[in-house]
């Protein structure tokens, strides 16, 4: 299997950016490797984080829109958003549920409101699966949703506000 393309020569700078950080608790052992992953990142980027905890994955969508309205009347808006969660399949159909409309919600809101948002969010079949996904050694998916929100935030800031 292929590995993630990650550009070594780009700097991850985004120094002063606000970004919010919502994170699924659901699964605390998977939750506290994403998170390790993306402050890893957001740190060394310089960005301003502000962490908001939310029980499972389909509350990341509106946890998002509450933060950012409530930011945005103090006149602190957020630059982007990291999203981390873990949707394991089970016996049910709940997976599907849960793994499309959190990812569909993600997207729509990004696109909507030209928010930048970084999907951390992993769907897996199994607990092996998903450890190997967020841990920062392996496959860091919470480092990679970080850096995709920065990236994202880079792009916005050299286009619409012209830094």
């Amino acid at each position: 299997m292929a590995g993630p393309r990650r550009s070594k020569s780009e700097k991850n700078s985004a120094k002063g950016a606000r970004i919010l950080l919502v994170e699924a608790r659901y699964y605390d052992d998977i939750a506290d490797l994403l998170l390790a992953g993306a402050m890893k990142v957001l740190k060394e980027a310089g960005a301003v984080v502000e962490r908001v905890t939310v029980p499972g994955s389909l509350e990341i969508p509106v946890a998002i829109v509450i933060a950012c309205d409530a930011a945005k009347q103090k006149g602190r808006p957020y630059d982007g958003v990291v999203a981390l969660g873990c949707v394991i399949r089970g016996d049910t159909i709940h997976f599907e549920i849960v793994s499309q409309l959190s990812a569909q919600g993600l997207l729509e809101l990004s696109v909507a409101r030209a928010l930048p948002i970084g999907n951390g969010i992993v769907t897996v079949n199994t607990l092996t699966q998903a450890l190997a996904r967020a841990r920062l050694e392996e496959q860091d998916k919470g480092g990679d949703a970080a850096r995709a929100a920065l990236a994202l935030v880079r792009v916005k800031r050299r286009l619409v506000r012209g830094k």
